[in-house]
């Protein structure tokens, strides 16, 4: 037979790894017991860590994004580190986390992805 191989593009890399770090802090999200909080605690900071990749690929001066796109994005980014320190506390809903990365999959995949 023959073998055929998939080439990810970078789109895809960070649909399927923001997909992948929304299902836990959703899972997470809706456990109780013991294992609750570090399983979303975990989950949080694997997002803040993809949103702050995010960031630093934004500031590069060779990102093609458009100007006000990567300003839009960073501040995101930003919105992001600052919100999760909250949920962490308890003083905000991890909800919103999944909001935006819900709307920024819908805009990797505009016409429904594969």
């Amino acid at each position: 037979g023959t073998t055929t191989r998939t080439i990810k593009s970078p789109r895809d890399i960070e649909y399927e790894l923001m997909a992948s770090i929304t299902g836990r802090i959703q899972a997470a999200h809706g456990e109780t017991g013991p294992g609750a909080f570090p399983a979303l605690a975990a989950a949080m900071h694997d997002n803040r860590r993809l949103w702050s990749a995010f960031a630093t690929d934004l500031a590069d001066n060779g990102n093609q994004f458009p100007k006000e796109l990567r300003a839009r994005l960073f501040y995101l980014a930003e919105f992001v580190g600052q919100h999760t320190d909250k949920a962490l506390s308890g003083a905000a809903p991890a909800e919103i986390l999944v909001d935006i990365n819900l709307a920024v999959m819908r805009g990797l995949r505009p016409q429904g992805g594969h």
